[in-house]
């Protein structure tokens, strides 16, 4: 898999990367999340069974990994596998993120599974966590799901203390969710201290159902903003594992992947990584054969026949954002 420059950060990654909030944590949202774990949450059992992802993601090429301080024992066991592996600082870029606290208490049926707090106390406290668990693997460290509502961009305080991090050599960067994505990610493109842009990156989430931050993404891109594309699989409703709400649009694709000789994931996953702003499409595989098919997305051309039946897919971000939210956690 080919070695590209995440925007003007400057780090190394891979087309595809891997995500670690499907292996990490008993529960999750992804559709079909209980049935790729086994229903076996033993720490052991699930450190194990990240590892065996890790080592699948590795024997395809990919180089670019992705935690976060929510993602339960996520950081922990990627940690632990670059460690194990003997893999050097320089042959990997290990993104991370705080923002969310974990409180599931390691189990499925938690009332709440994580809590948002964007403030400088639990920045300082989650950035020595990462560290402590990553070390010097840790290259990028993003806000978790930035909007404008969390007050993140006009936090003076939070804003130099990200600042501060960055100038000890850590790229600093941000994520988005939600239906004002695109206004976030270009007021996070204008936003200056001391004349130097603060976020080196940005994560959003664009997928065929949800692609409306793309012209903002395009634009984060020209100015040299590294781009990383989240839930490109739709939390597995493009995976064929959706409700009826998704069961057109897993006809299409099916239908596309078909013709094009692939899989519904790797033609869903190559719509992503065909977007000419997009540094990196992250995979939320949570079992080897997931990365093997996942991975097959690099090689597969869309033609015009199948964007047009794609670029039919795109539902209000309204919709698709209600429903996402509806998603229970498994």
């Amino acid at each position: 898999m080919e070695i590209r420059i995440l925007g003007t950060a400057g780090l190394p990654v891979t087309p595809l990367g891997l995500g670690m909030a499907a292996l990490g944590r008993p529960g999750y949202i992804n559709l079909g999340h209980a049935e790729d774990l086994g229903g076996d949450y033993d720490p052991t059992a699930m450190a194990a069974h990240a590892q065996a992802v890790l080592d699948a993601a590795w024997d395809v090429g990919i180089r670019y990994f992705d935690a976060a301080r929510s993602y339960g024992r996520g950081e922990e066991f990627l940690g632990n596998w670059l460690r194990d592996r003997g893999v050097p600082p320089e042959a990997v870029t290990v993104g991370s993120k705080w923002g969310y606290t974990y409180t599931a208490g390691w189990r499925v049926d938690a009332e709440v599974h994580e809590v948002k707090e964007h403030s400088v106390a639990v920045f300082r406290r989650q950035q020595q966590e990462s560290d402590t668990l990553l070390g010097r693997h840790l290259r990028l460290y993003q806000v978790h799901s930035a909007t404008l509502a969390s007050g993140l961009l006009d936090n003076r305080p939070l804003l130099e203390a990200l600042t501060t991090l960055k100038n000890h050599g850590i790229a600093v960067g941000l994520t988005t969710s939600g239906t004002d994505q695109a206004e976030v990610v270009l007021r996070a493109l204008e936003l200056r201290l001391e004349g130097v842009r603060l976020f080196d990156t940005v994560q959003t989430t664009w997928n065929l159902l949800e692609p409306s931050a793309g012209s903002a993404l395009a634009a984060a891109r020209s100015e040299g903003m590294g781009v990383i594309v989240k839930e490109a699989m739709a939390n597995g409703r493009l995976a064929g594992r959706g409700d009826r709400a998704s069961a057109s649009a897993t006809a299409v694709l099916r239908r596309e992947a078909e013709r094009l000789d692939t899989s519904i994931d790797a033609l869903a996953l190559a719509a992503a990584l065909a977007q000419p702003w997009a540094d990196v499409v992250l995979s939320g595989a949570a079992t080897p054969q997931q990365v093997g098919s996942n991975a097959a997305a690099v090689g597969v051309a869309l033609d015009g026949e199948a964007w047009q039946a794609l670029g039919a897919l795109a539902e209000p971000p309204e919709t698709y954002w209600r429903t996402r939210s509806d998603l229970a956690w498994t």
